[in-house]
């Protein structure tokens, strides 16, 4: 599986917000992922958010998109490892994660540190036409308090829609595995 990450950090950068006024807080009940519209249509983001925010999980999601369409100018069949005609149909999504508790990245090289080790678990999966782009970003996690977190973006292709959504579930389910399986945090 294709795996990179990124600090964007500075000035306008994107920045994730915790405290949205759209928050479902799913730390206390993992399983209502399932019923978050972006989820509905989506099994695999669903279980992605329940391991994902479960009470063993080094991390929690404070917000997520998916798109169940992607543009054919959206992504690169190569950065996607796609062979010759298997890029035709793509998803995506993004999950914005932040350290759980008293376990913060108090410093970008914690922050970075933790994006490497992903990327190594993830580019050790023999998983074609998936990619894993983690952006390293400035969070507001407390209001009166800020601090860092990480913005995944899945990207997923097929030949059809059908072959699209199976790269896509598998794409989800091996990045929840591997941050899951493993973190610096612990």
């Amino acid at each position: 599986m294709e795996a990179d990450w990124e600090f964007e950090v500075g000035g306008d950068a994107p920045v994730i917000d915790a405290l949205w006024p759209g928050f479902v807080d799913l730390r206390q009940s993992p399983e209502r992922a399932r019923q978050l519209p972006e989820a509905s249509e989506l099994p695999a983001l669903a279980a992605a958010l329940v391991r994902l925010n479960a009470t063993d999980s080094p991390v929690w999601t404070s917000k997520c998109d998916v798109w169940l369409r992607l543009e054919s100018e959206a992504y690169d069949p190569d950065e996607l490892d796609a062979p010759p005609g298997c890029a035709t149909h793509g998803m995506g999504c993004y999950i914005d994660l932040l350290p759980k508790g008293a376990r913060q990245w108090l410093l970008p090289a914690h922050a970075a540190e933790e994006c490497k080790l992903m990327c190594g678990r993830l580019r050790a999966v023999a998983l074609r036409c998936s990619r894993v782009d983690m952006v390293i970003r400035r969070a507001f996690i407390h209001p009166e308090s800020a601090g860092l977190g990480i913005t995944a973006y899945l990207t997923a292709c097929g030949e059809s829609e059908a072959a699209a959504a199976v790269a896509f579930q598998l794409a989800l389910e091996a990045f929840a595995g591997a941050l899951c399986a493993h973190s610096t945090l612990e």
